[in-house]
């Protein structure tokens, strides 16, 4: 299936690596045009690397999501070099677990604040342009309790909102649909680190998914693609779990 990608102009956060690296190589190999930033200099630059081999038009930013000001500089930047905004992915993460002041404020102002201003600012040239898709990058721990508090109600915020400017967006012709993966590993994630630090841990969380697999970050890319695409243009305000069966609730 065609995805109708090739020339479009994409941005996406937290892109050095894991998923936002996946989908932001998935969108240059469908012939995106793609801006990427990470606070890491080093991994962005090889992420960068990677995606220019595809053959698309690429420009990467280091840039601390959290921070406003370096925020709106990377969005204006990764305007004027591509051109225009089409697609955005907020992908970053704080991935602070601790329940106290310090976590709960890393978790709301990198991963809801962040993905809040980004929309801010690039909604209007969306909208100037005749439309566009937004995708939030939320977490199956935004849906059940049993996650450490302040990562999983970010999460929450990020699927609510998600579904609040999907209706508000409507009329602009802007779809906004938010991804809830469950358990993903790869070289240097949080599971794979636990896999070799409490493989305990590991194994019990490894027995909630009824493949018996973690899953990969290209398996969540493969579904962002389609939710960014034209060919998802009658989907807008859902929230997609990427899990293998892992969250079993109804709703």
């Amino acid at each position: 299936m065609d995805l109708s990608l090739r020339g479009k102009c994409a941005v996406v956060t937290g892109a050095s690596k894991g998923i936002g690296r996946a989908i932001a190589l998935g969108l240059a190999q469908e012939g995106a045009n793609v801006a990427i930033c990470a606070r890491g200099a080093e991994a962005l630059r090889e992420a960068e690397r990677e995606l220019t081999e595809q053959g698309s038009k690429v420009w990467a930013g280091a840039c601390d999501v959290g921070d406003p000001i370096a925020l709106d500089r990377f969005l204006e930047s990764a305007r004027q070099e591509l051109g225009r905004v089409d697609i955005l992915v907020n992908n970053a993460s704080g991935l602070a677990f601790a329940d106290d002041e310090a976590g709960w404020r890393s978790n709301f102002n990198v991963d809801v604040m962040a993905a809040v201003r980004a929309c801010w600012e690039v909604v209007p040239w969306m909208a100037a342009s005749g439309g566009g898709s937004i995708l939030h990058i939320a977490s199956g721990s935004g849906l059940e309790a049993g996650s450490p508090p302040a990562y999983a109600a970010a999460k929450a915020a990020l699927i609510s909102h998600s579904k609040t400017m999907a209706i508000a967006l409507a009329p602009q012709k802007i779809r906004v649909n938010v991804m809830a993966p469950g358990s993903i590993e790869f070289a240097g994630g949080l599971w794979e680190t636990m896999k070799h630090n409490n493989p305990n841990f590991y194994a019990t969380v490894l027995g909630t998914i009824p493949w018996g697999r973690m899953g990969t970050p290209e398996e969540v890319a493969n579904a962002a693609l389609f939710l960014v695409s034209d060919r998802a243009s009658w989907i807008t305000g859902v929230c997609l779990g990427v899990d293998g069966g892992q969250r079993k609730a109804n709703l």
